[in-house]
């Protein structure tokens, strides 16, 4: 297991991800200021490589290098606001969610009740049945 390289692996997600959640608020910013920019933006991002997040900023910049350096400079904020947060958040829902995870197989085991099957029974449902 190499930590280096899924930490970068992960890095690089989460800056492609603040990369659309920036170019989301600068068209949601363009639409009370400039609609037709926003229009524009958005039909550019649907064809861009948005999932990569650095390769959608650099085609930006050779098509409008201002809104790439909006994006650039909002993404920049909310990697600031965000990553203070995000680690204890991620380890906190990993963590929850795994017990649940844990706590319905457990209860289907114990049950009896098919593995794949997970929807809870309703009270009229047990009773009837």
């Amino acid at each position: 297991m190499d930590l280096k390289q899924i930490a970068k692996d992960t890095a690089k997600v989460m800056s492609s991800y603040l990369t659309y959640q920036a170019m989301r608020i600068v068209v949601s910013q363009l639409n009370e200021t400039n609609p037709p920019l926003a229009y524009w933006l958005q039909n550019f991002s649907a064809t861009a490589k948005i999932q990569d997040g650095e390769a959608y900023i650099e085609t930006l910049l050779q098509e409008k290098p201002d809104l790439a350096i909006r994006i650039m400079t909002v993404r920049e904020h909310l990697a600031e606001e965000v990553t203070e947060f995000l680690p204890e958040m991620v380890l906190t829902g990993i963590m929850q969610a795994n017990i649940d995870h844990r706590k319905q197989y457990l209860e289907r085991t114990v049950t009896g009740l098919p593995l794949l099957d997970s929807t809870p029974e309703t009270e009229t449902e047990r009773e009837s049945g």
